[in-house]
Formats: structure tokens, sequence, C-alpha cells
């Protein structure tokens, strides 16, 4: 008989089976990376440009031109291509980041025939119609003026341009005036800068055959597609921080005022970055952190907190945000500070740090047990230029890492005097 009174025993996950990704070579060049996971008859594929943010002469013309793809192709308008891709069950997302677009494609396996045609037809020979177009503008535009009112959104920004400076890509957001400023030509000329099949990579993740390969191959590898030139280069840009470390902004009848705190962090190629995650995840990265104990659980300020990492290219950024009652921003403040005191003066106890290992672990379990996270995994590790032991790295450094490092690397890198305040709400 089962004895429901004894606790089921705690193995220690030693590994991570993170499946590698078969590399193949299109006809053309074009790089295929083939994640071929799970039962299911079910395909993702991924199309990579390069160039972003960084890319771009003018606001807003990467993500309108990667927008715009949905709008229309040769032989399609619009209503085809929606009509199409539901009838057969796909969905398609298109985003954009700092230095890629991103076209993404779910089909089942039965109908990738013909849902491949049509991601084909808007990749490859995209119209950007001129009605479709104001329309997108209107209501992007729309949703700026939304985004305009809320606190959280203002602190992100200006927390963004203080500390790389408005100049800078990271640093430099839409304005009303530039809604109206971008135009068809703007988009066709970065189109015909970036969309080329010498500037694409190409995942494809699910149960993939030979077949689904094959078809791959000859929508996308067959020929040169595009313009093709060298592929897009990334030019670093440096910050340029603003002196003030103090900001307010005034929203008037804010029911919450929106904190976020920043400065310069770890990048992803520094040697600490990987031990000092684990630092950030007890500091603020999950519900039973020392920001949530104490300023939600103990105190009672805000229904929740956080901290964490934000990595851009060479950089990363040590964010901290909340939202609360206008009257407990200072006390909240007050209270990040002290627990960052806390942990460059006190070590943590094996209790604490083994709690925050053990959930570390079990989140990258969960986060890579499908083969859509597993293409997510191996995409994060394309885009960002790391190695492909990056996992196997990042999980021995959490086994690894101590108290007296968790100590350590509090001294050296949580400095309060490299981070900006930011508050928006009424006036406390």
């Amino acid at each position: 008989m089962l004895n429901r009174k004894d606790i089921p025993p705690v193995h220690p996950i030693d590994s991570i089976d993170i499946p590698n990704p078969e590399i193949i070579k299109l006809r053309n060049g074009i790089s295929l990376y083939k994640i071929n996971v799970g039962d299911e008859e079910v395909i993702r594929l991924d199309i990579l440009i390069g160039g972003g943010q960084h890319s771009q002469d003018k606001t807003l013309q990467s993500m309108f031109t990667n927008r715009m793809l949905r709008e229309g192709c040769l032989g399609r308008s619009s209503q085809q291509i929606a009509e199409k891709l539901d009838f057969y069950g796909a969905w398609l997302d298109l985003s954009s980041s700092v230095n890629y677009n991103f076209v993404t494609l779910y089909s089942l396996n039965k109908y990738f025939d013909q849902t491949l045609d049509v991601l084909s037809g808007i990749v490859k020979q995209p119209t950007f119609p001129e009605n479709e177009f104001a329309t997108v503008v209107d209501n992007n535009r729309q949703q700026y003026l939304v985004n305009c009112e809320r606190v959280d959104m203002m602190t992100r920004k200006r927390l963004n341009e203080s500390l790389f400076g408005k100049s800078h890509p990271l640093g430099k957001y839409a304005y009303l005036d530039d809604y109206s400023n971008i135009n068809i030509e703007d988009l066709k000329e970065f189109y015909r800068k970036n969309y080329h099949s010498g500037n694409v990579t190409i995942f494809v993740s699910g149960k993939v055959t030979d077949d689904i390969v094959a078809k791959i191959d000859k929508a996308f590898g067959d020929e040169q597609w595009g313009e093709v030139k060298a592929a897009t280069s990334f030019i670093d840009v440096e910050p340029m921080p603003c002196e003030e470390k103090h900001i307010f902004i005034r929203k008037e009848n804010a029911l919450q005022s929106s904190l976020r705190m920043g400065g310069f962090f770890l990048d992803r190629e520094h040697p600490d970055f990987l031990k000092s995650r684990v630092l950030v995840t007890l500091f603020g990265g999950y519900f039973g952190s020392r920001l949530m104990s104490n300023i939600r659980e103990d105190k009672g300020y805000t229904y929740g907190i956080g901290a964490g990492v934000i990595s851009y290219p060479h950089r990363g950024v040590l964010a901290i945000s909340t939202e609360a009652a206008n009257a407990f921003i200072p006390s909240i403040i007050t209270e990040v500070y002290s627990e960052m005191d806390r942990l460059c003066n006190d070590m943590v106890s094996d209790k604490e740090l083994n709690m925050v290992k053990s959930y570390m672990i079990g989140d990258m379990c969960r986060a890579y047990e499908g083969p859509f996270s597993i293409s997510d995994a191996w995409i994060y590790t394309f885009i960002s230029s790391l190695s492909s032991d990056f996992y196997h790295k990042s999980l021995e450094a959490i086994k690894r890492v101590t108290k007296e490092e968790i100590l350590v690397l509090a001294q050296k890198y949580f400095s309060k005097q490299n981070l900006i305040e930011v508050v928006a709400g009424e006036k406390m």
C-alpha cells in the first residue's frame, strides 16, 4: 500500500537534455536549423532577417516593414492571405527586435504545402499597398496614444532614454509625429537593404520530416532572391547616459505610481554573468525573492515587485520595477536599497540559496520541454552569438555557485550609485 504520509524522494537534476539542431545548407546558401522533436503533426517555421532597430534610418521603419508583409504580396491581397491561413488552421506572427526581424508560421504538417506557399509570397514578393499601410499606421498610432497614458510605459521608456541617450537605438522611441513621417518608400528601402537570401536564417521545429525540409528548400533555397548583398552587420553604439538619478513624471489622476529603477550590469559575455543570474533571482527574480518577501509579504506596499537582467547586444541592464500607491513609493525605494545592502553585507543561508537553485533549475526544465520552446532556446543563442554549450554552462553555474561567491558578486556588481530611479504618477 502507498503511504501518502511519506514525502516522495527528491532527486537532484544533473543535466538537461536540449537536443542540438541539425544545420542544413539550402542550395542558395541559407542556413536551416532543423529541430525534429515531438510527435504532434505540427510545424513551426521561423525566418530571421538580419536588421532591426539598429539598421533603420527612420524611427518605426523596421517594425512597419515587417508588419506590412502580411498586408499583400504578388497575386494575393491582405484579405486573401488572412483567409487562406485561417482556412488551413495556420497562424502567422510578425515581430521585431534590436537587430533582427522575425516571421513565424505555425502550420499543420498536412497543409504545410499550402501555408508555405503563402509564407514564401509575403517574404519574397510583398507589395506594400498604400491603403493597408494607412490603416496599419492609424491602428498603431491609436495604440501609441493608449500607451502614452500608462505609467508603466512612461517609466520603461524614460529609463532607457536616460541610460542609453535619446539618439541611441535602444533609447530612441517613437513620438506622435513619427507616425506621420514614415511612408511606403521608407519601408521599401528597408526591405531592399535587408530582405534577401544573403541575410536570412531559418529555423524549423516540430515533427520535421525530410519532405518538410525539401519543401523549405524549394520555397526559399532553390535560387538567390531579393537584392542579394552582404549580410546586415551590427554596429555597436556607445550609450550616453544622463547625469540625473531621480526622475519624476507627473501623471494626473493616476490610480497608482509606476517605479522603475535600473543601471548597467554584466553582459552575456562576461565570465561572471551566469552566476550573477542566481544573485539577481535571489534578489528579485521569483515569488520568494528578497524583494517580494520584504516589500509585498512583510510591508504590504505592492502586489508584486521584480528584478531581472535585460540583455542587449554587448551590455546588460539590471531593472527593478513595480506599481504601488503613490504614498508607498519612497518607502519602496528605501527597501530596495536596503535589500541590496543586505546581500552585500550578509551571507545568504544554505537553505535560501538551495531554494533559489531548485527554482532556477526547475524553471529551465519547464522552459525547454517542447519543440517550440527548444527552438526558442536555439534562436536565442543564435541572435545572441552564444556558444552551443551555453545551456550546459548555465546549469553548471547554478549548481556550483556558492554563498561565498554570491556575497562577492553582490559587493562587486550591486552599485546603488549606478541606479537611476524613474517614477511616474501623481505628485508624492
